[in-house]
């Protein structure tokens, strides 16, 4: 939970910087996604199923937005190498 915690709230998973304000963002995001889910009474296992898919789409976020700023990196580069 404390890693998925991180991760939902904005860390890189590769590296990078973080923050103790988004990390506890993160932790809040799950833990109302949860809470909800118990009121509403589903399943344990579609609990982790929703917890799961919540993580998978911050780290696809968060490669997609890596590789967007290697991208500008990139372009950057070669624009001064022309220059």
């Amino acid at each position: 939970m404390a890693i998925a915690g991180v991760v939902v709230g904005g860390t890189s998973v590769g590296g990078g910087y973080g923050g103790v304000s988004r990390t506890v963002i993160g932790v809040l995001i799950i833990s109302i996604l949860q809470g909800g889910m118990i009121h509403l009474h589903v399943p344990d296992f579609w609990q982790q199923v929703a917890t799961g898919t919540l993580i998978v789409v911050a780290v696809s976020l968060d490669y997609a937005q890596r590789r967007a700023r290697e991208k500008v990196r990139r372009a950057a580069n070669v624009e001064e190498k022309a220059a």
